[in-house]
């Protein structure tokens, strides 16, 4: 057997001479063949054996192989089809690559070019294969983080938030199998725009995940806080400098005001990190790639308010957003970045200031800009919790 192939191969063709010379053929390349004399011995050896590539013709009296290969579409949709076809019949090969065929070849069948097809039936089996582990993965997670969630009373709309990731995952997986596709197109018919496209939109998603199983991490994790006493102005110094050369990127200035007179206040210097860097990204990829704002100006500040250690101010130019969407901002899984966003950072934001005991206030002015405040009081306080 071919040691890269990952299964066997079904060969389906009513003409016992052919079916011999081809079987042989491919044996010799390595490959571990069946056979079928009809369509439905194929399906029959199809439910026991579980080929993952099956070469059938497609001209065969009683079932034929485009009825082959709809129903193997339909019950087996992960086994890749390739069609044998005598050059009357391209109409019916046509046909066939629009309901799912792989590849197709023509008679007299050159050995060589039926090996380049399944190698790229290969390619795709193993791509589906790659895919359905990430998805396979991807639900695992979910599956651990609700058992965790369940023990918790950090997340009261639990099934909403299962319901968000599931639908994350499913979009991710839809784009994977998009750019899968792309690239194998680029594969079959040489064309490198394909294949960088294919490859983009593959990587793209890829980055996806990684950002969506972060924000999974971050959110859901049932670590305590690390209180300290700090400085309130060194988060904002540190995320500035982190995005100062991004937003540049996009000549975007970042003006920051911190207040010089602001007492020590005790909160989880990481945390707080966190939830400026998500509000400040935010207000960043606000602006559209081409706007004609000018100039394009983020101002975050910080000063002391009545009743509280620290009052942080992070407000954009960037339009702003009407009235309808405003009350929706904090919900889970609100995104305004469409594909782009995960819709976790604001809940991210917002869980991290409700452990803190502070509040978080949302302004915004259509054609204007949008403006988050976050308070976090000077002292904390620590709430005994009942562990389940």
């Amino acid at each position: 057997m071919n040691s890269s192939f990952p299964g066997k191969i079904l060969l389906v063709d009513d003409e016992q001479g052919i079916r011999k010379v081809l079987e042989i053929s491919l044996r010799d390349l390595g490959y571990d063949v069946m056979t079928a004399a009809s369509g439905e011995e194929a399906l029959s050896i199809v439910e026991v054996a579980h080929p993952c590539v099956v070469i059938t013709d497609i001209k065969m009296p009683g079932m034929d192989g485009v009825s082959l290969l709809k129903k193997l579409k339909f019950d087996h949709p992960d086994i890749e089809v390739i069609m044998v076809t005598g050059h009357s019949e391209l109409d019916l090969a046509i046909q066939s690559i629009q309901a799912g065929a792989v590849d197709f070849v023509t008679k007299p069948v050159d050995t060589e070019v039926l090996d380049q097809a399944i190698k790229r039936s290969f390619d795709k089996v193993n791509m589906n294969l790659r895919i359905s582990q990430y998805t396979r993965n991807l639900e695992e997670m979910v599956h651990e983080k609700e058992s965790q969630l369940k023990k918790s009373d950090r997340l009261i709309d639990l099934g909403q938030t299962v319901a968000g990731i599931a639908h994350g995952i499913k979009s991710i997986v839809s784009g994977l199998k998009g750019g899968a596709f792309i690239l194998e197109q680029g594969l079959t018919h040489d064309k490198k725009s394909y294949l960088e496209d294919g490859w983009q939109m593959i990587k793209g998603n890829l980055e996806k995940i990684t950002t969506l199983s972060l924000d999974m991490l971050n959110y859901s994790k049932l670590t305590d806080l690390s209180i300290k006493q700090c400085n309130p102005n060194l988060p904002v110094l540190e995320v500035v400098n982190l995005l100062e050369h991004e937003a540049g990127k996009k000549n975007i200035r970042i003006v920051k005001t911190c207040s010089e007179i602001l007492p020590p206040v005790y909160f989880d210097p990481e945390d707080i990190h966190c939830a400026l860097l998500n509000l400040l990204t935010n207000a960043i990829e606000a602006y559209p790639e081409s706007c004609g704002i000018t100039p394009k100006e983020i101002h975050v500040e910080t000063r002391e308010k009545e009743g509280w250690g620290v009052e942080y101010e992070i407000r954009d130019n960037a339009g702003g957003m009407d009235d309808t969407i405003q009350p929706k901002v904090f919900k889970s899984f609100f995104t305004t970045k469409g594909k782009k966003g995960t819709g976790f950072g604001l809940m991210l934001v917002k869980k991290i200031v409700e452990e803190h005991h502070g509040e978080l206030e949302f302004t915004a002015l259509k054609g204007k800009g949008s403006c988050f405040k976050i308070r976090i009081p000077k002292e904390h306080r620590v709430e005994v919790k009942e562990h389940v």
